[in-house]
């Protein structure tokens, strides 16, 4: 058989799969996690938060809605170099992003059980 035709059949087969695989994954909530960052983010989204009285002051200061930390864990950059993740314990994330046009940092312990806001503040 010419190269060609082993090419077509490839071809044919290969964008039939996609197209069964669109099909049923379609109405699954499906995610394509596997970055560093990105996995990171959705565990600390997943897990309960809770917030320190630290950053609940700073947020009551900013005039920023605590709320708004869900969006902020979807666009935000884990800054990793600064963060403490090699510990048996809880881990500390470091977790740069924007709420109302305001840079900020927040660190985020990271428990089994909970994700605690601990401290954020303005970025320049």
């Amino acid at each position: 058989m010419k190269f060609t035709h082993r090419l077509l059949y490839f071809s044919g087969g290969f964008f039939i799969g996609i197209i069964i695989l669109l099909f049923i994954l379609s109405g699954k909530k499906t995610s394509c996690d596997y970055g560093p960052q990105a996995r990171t983010l959705k565990h600390l989204r997943l897990k309960p938060r809770t917030f320190s009285e630290e950053s609940l002051l700073f947020f009551q200061q900013q005039a920023l809605d605590t709320a708004q930390i869900n969006d902020f864990l979807l666009t935000g950059k884990v800054d990793f170099s600064n963060s403490i993740i090699h510990t048996d314990s809880c881990k500390l994330y470091k977790v740069k992003g924007n709420i109302s046009r305001k840079k900020i940092q927040v660190a985020i312990s990271f428990c089994d059980d909970y994700a605690k806001i601990m401290t954020a503040e303005l970025l320049p």
